[in-house]
């Protein structure tokens, strides 16, 4: 089909569709690698991708591949024209309310991509309202589809204006370190065979503090970090250090044990585009402690960070900091970057940093969710809103 007089974005014409062919699916893959690829070749971007759709997490249906197309009536599906993609991964999450936490489906919403002629028609837009409805129930079985989020790298109005709410989305960061001093010695490092343990834990323990805020008349909603999220961010993380630096990354996060109390970290290493102005990032995924003062999901205050920071937890974490510190630097990162930190969390970067200071995100990575269950959403407090959740 020609590609010239194409239909504006609301078109009868146009429709969203599920279920791409190989082909259209590898077209938009060559379509959006510019924007996408970084320092990866083309076969090398297309070998990659392959492998993150055959992980546990998104394998079977885990992710689905959602495209608006132009066919007019009386076409064949054979003869449609895409116009632009996204793609959307099925999770797991937990809803806190009226007193109790329940188990739901949520969807993480990804590769939001437009190729350049098919821009300024309204088609992204278009998409995205309908990806939006589509995905309320969608392969939500009996346990419910209770929102969507996504992480927007164009600022906060265009998803804002379709129906995602922005939330707070900021983080500390860390220079990277060799020579930073531990803050508390006997730091384990931790490699891939000892995360699904840690990550079964992580679940009982987050479970068990959202159950203290079912009763305060508010909606606490949290993604599960799970093994199979975790696990999907690593083999990005492993198959590019191995296609451009042929490392394998085999030191995934690390542990600190304190007065029979565990505080760990899961992390993985990001290379940036090699064209854009930004350095390579050891990002922190998931962070977890056993100690009960870590169930203070409120975002970071200086005031808050002041009155910690002398505890036993703010010093842990500030040892696991100084790990990650040193394992940026070990792999020529820039720096470490925690999402959305708390008091405790902020206070231990400033134990390692004393400048250490909350960066607050107007353009990258907007975290974003579109509320489905009870209610409008209004009273909806996102916890836990960590790198994890991205997609």
């Amino acid at each position: 089909m020609a590609t010239t007089n194409l239909p504006k974005g609301n078109s009868p014409d146009l429709r969203l569709i599920s279920d791409a062919t190989a082909e259209e699916n590898l077209a938009q893959l060559h379509a959006n690698s510019s924007e996408w690829r970084g320092a990866l070749s083309l076969p090398a971007y297309i070998k990659r991708e392959e492998l993150l759709i055959n992980q546990d997490l998104t394998k079977d249906g885990g992710l689905t591949p959602w495209m608006l197309v132009y066919q007019p009536s009386g076409t064949k599906d054979a003869d449609r024209l895409v116009l632009c993609g996204c793609e959307s991964i099925k999770k797991k999450a937990l809803v806190a309310r009226n007193g109790k936490v329940e188990d739901v489906v949520v969807h993480g919403i990804a590769s939001v991509f437009c190729p350049e002629k098919s821009r300024g028609k309204g088609y992204a837009g278009r998409m995205m309202t309908e990806v939006g409805k589509k995905l309320e129930g969608w392969q939500a079985g009996e346990e419910g589809s209770a929102f969507s989020v996504l992480f927007s790298d164009i600022g906060k109005e265009f998803y804002a204006a379709r129906g995602w709410k922005v939330f707070p989305s900021s983080h500390v960061a860390l220079p990277a370190n060799a020579d930073v001093p531990d803050s508390l010695p006997g730091v384990k490092k931790l490699k891939a065979q000892d995360l699904a343990e840690l990550c079964k834990l992580d679940e009982q323990l987050l479970r068990s503090r959202l159950e203290q805020l079912a009763s305060d008349g508010k909606t606490s909603a949290a993604l599960v970090p799970d093994v199979r999220t975790l696990n999907w961010h690593h083999a990005r993380e492993d198959f590019i250090a191995k296609e451009l630096h042929n490392r394998n990354p085999e030191i995934k996060g690390a542990l600190i044990e304190q007065d029979g109390k565990r505080s760990w970290c899961i992390w993985t290493r990001v290379w940036t585009n090699p064209n854009e102005d930004a350095g390579d990032t050891l990002h922190i995924l998931r962070l977890a402690s056993e100690d009960p003062a870590f169930s203070d999901f409120e975002p970071a205050s200086e005031g808050g960070a002041q009155k910690v920071q002398e505890i036993g937890l703010t010093r842990a974490i500030a040892a696991l900091f100084a790990a990650a510190q040193k394992e940026a630097k070990e792999w020529s990162m820039g720096h470490v970057e925690l999402w959305n930190p708390t008091s405790v969390t902020l206070a231990a970067a400033q134990k390692v940093l004393p400048k250490a200071e909350i960066v607050h995100r107007e353009k990258e990575s907007i975290a974003s969710l579109m509320w489905y269950g009870e209610g409008d959403g209004s009273d909806v407090r996102w916890v836990c809103n960590e790198k994890f959740g991205w997609c």
